[in-house]
């Protein structure tokens, strides 16, 4: 699908000082107003929204120096998550430069699942903790709040979460915890600017609150920056406004670490500090602080950025750690998708997957859903066993909030939580049936919202890429979610050559020429196998003509390409080349393309 959004591309860019084509990109990301352009560019941490804009900040601000005067034991219940690792270890760390006399405590995920509950708030109650300070949860979990409020605590909710609601005649009313101050502005009646923060980016506002009432001015808080960014790109997120800010910066800042855990986990990844950016973070660092909590305990995250500077041992074999469980973890992925994949074939019908997999470890069952989602492009909830009844876990597409809808069989469920694409739940194992139908029954999905879509930028000729083309596309990021990198589309392109490269024979080198006859190299990574790409590319576009491709000599072999530029640098040379993110192959004989 090619955007089609109206602006003055031309006259935005002048005034910017960048090239029409990365304004077209902007405006095709969702930007509209002037001010929104300068933003996205020119904002610094400096810029962000003033955190006593959010509801509740006072008077979670003042509370929090209550006890801390009072000299009582405060405790952060973190979930265990990047985004909760990140957001308690800020709020620890924080909390501790302020004088509290506060730990952190995250839940297990087998034995406790998300969020904080009954056992957790009788242990703080046992400890003689008087304070409890939620982040990354909470927001949802109203009986386990009024049990603290029961046994005398004060309770600070912080989360990001959805709103849990009920709708009745007069409308939808907002179910929140009865506790002492909530910081979430996705609450209808908050006025903070902007709604998309994660869990880490409501604690960085609180502690930025903090440290301004006690007069630390403003930049005092930019120590926990990287950690925002790290659990703002980690928990996939929207990466623009502030998140944008927080990302970026948080990126930059983590290049030069603050924390001598983060900088071990690095080197254990085999990632040098100049090498992280939103990739690295996204599916090798954060896997690794996911790790932990998906197979022993979110506590070994946390301890690694808890580390100080002269614990350099310590932190070094917790990272060794974590980097060997997110190794096992994967093999356990494999498993759950292989389980899950056999399951799928009995519901061939439904528009949301639900599969019950025994065998399955609900460690990584959010992991396996993510993948069937990819596959099946359709919301998959994933169920397994736990130790009371069956826990699940569901990931969205577009256009089916899946929190709302598994809001709608509360009834059939004994706990809920999450947002649009993603959801967390709990429900007795003789209710899955019901729970199936129900969601299929009113998923109110059409083909349409089950076709997979790729946004595309604009048609590029290949004369137009150059290398300060490249280097402009740079700006946009850290790139994700809502910031999607660069995709760009031209047809009637010729294969001139094949080559199939790599030691495990996944890499596809082309020669290709555009109708204007500029020639570049494209690259290709085979998610589908050698095999069966050469399968498709025969298939597509003629066996004659594909196997003279791989020969390089001359065809009628063309196709349509989806690509984002990029130097090739190798041996001191750099060169330009097309990371080939889509393909289909055609016969020339056949006619130009649409």
């Amino acid at each position: 699908m090619i955007y089609n959004k109206k602006a003055d591309f031309e006259a935005i860019g002048r005034e910017l000082g960048v090239s029409p084509v990365l304004v077209r990109i902007l405006r095709n990301r969702g930007l509209t107003e002037p001010e929104e352009f300068r933003s996205f560019f020119y904002d610094t941490p400096e810029d962000m929204h003033d955190p006593w804009l959010m509801k509740d900040m006072a008077r979670a601000v003042n509370l929090i120096f209550g006890f801390i005067s009072a000299k009582k034991k405060i405790r952060v219940i973190a979930d265990y998550d990047i985004d909760g690792v990140c957001s308690g270890t800020i709020l620890v760390r924080g909390l501790r430069s302020l004088g509290a006399d506060v730990d952190l405590a995250i839940p297990d995920r087998v034995r406790d699942g998300y969020g904080i509950n009954q056992r957790l708030i009788d242990e703080a109650h046992a400890a003689g903790v008087s304070l409890i300070v939620t982040c990354d949860n909470g927001i949802a979990a109203v009986g386990a709040v009024a049990h603290a409020k029961e046994l005398g605590m004060t309770v600070i909710v912080t989360d990001h979460h959805d709103i849990p609601f009920e709708e009745d005649e007069t409308g939808r009313r907002e179910i929140l915890p009865p506790a002492d101050a909530i910081l979430n502005p996705k609450q209808a009646d908050c006025g903070y600017p902007f709604k998309e923060l994660c869990g880490a980016g409501v604690a960085y506002k609180l502690i930025d609150a903090l440290y301004r009432q006690a007069g630390r001015g403003v930049q005092a808080v930019r120590p926990f920056l990287e950690l925002a960014g790290i659990a703002t790109i980690g928990d996939i997120v929207a990466l623009q406004g502030e998140n944008h800010i927080i990302a970026k910066y948080g990126l930059k800042d983590a290049r030069q670490s603050h924390y001598v855990g983060l900088r071990c986990l690095a080197e254990a990844s085999g990632i040098s500090p100049e090498e992280i950016d939103a990739y690295r973070v996204g599916f090798v660092l954060g896997p690794c602080l996911n790790a932990g909590g998906r197979l022993e305990s979110a506590m070994l995250a946390a301890e690694l950025l808890l580390y100080d500077e002269d614990e350099q041992p310590k932190a070094e074999a917790c990272a060794r750690k974590l980097k060997e469980l997110n190794d096992q973890r994967k093999g356990m992925t494999e498993d759950g998708v292989r389980e899950a994949m056999e399951e799928a074939e009995r519901f061939p019908d439904d528009q949301v997957l639900v599969l019950y997999l025994k065998n399955c470890s609900e460690s990584v069952a959010g992991i396996v859903a993510g993948r069937i989602r990819e596959y099946f492009y359709r919301p998959v909830i994933i169920l397994t066993n736990a130790s009371e009844g069956v826990k699940g876990s569901g990931r969205s597409v577009e256009g089916y909030s899946m929190f709302e809808k598994i809001s709608a069989c509360k009834d059939l469920l004994t706990k809920f939580g999450g947002h649009p694409m993603a959801a967390g739940l709990s429900l007795p194992e003789e209710n899955i049936d019901e729970f199936r139908i129900r969601l299929n029954r009113d998923a109110g999905l059409t083909p349409e919202d089950l076709t997979p879509k790729v946004h595309i930028d604009l048609k590029l000729p290949f004369y137009a890429i150059n290398e300060r083309l490249i280097e402009e596309l740079k700006l946009l990021e850290p790139t994700g979610k809502a910031n999607e990198r660069a995709v760009f589309a031209q047809t009637g392109v010729r294969v001139e050559q094949i080559r199939i490269l790599g030691a495990g024979r996944n890499v596809a080198r082309l020669t290709l020429t555009d109708s204007a006859g500029t020639r570049l190299p494209g690259i290709l990574f085979l998610n589908e196998g050698e095999e069966e790409f050469l399968n498709r590319a025969r298939a597509e576009g003629g066996r004659r003509n594909t196997d003279a491709a791989l020969l390089g000599r001359p065809s009628a072999l063309q196709a349509r390409i989806l690509f984002t530029p990029e130097l090739n640098e190798y041996r001191g040379m750099r060169s330009i080349q097309l990371r080939i993110r889509g393909i289909e192959f055609y016969t020339a004989a056949i006619g130009t393309p649409a």
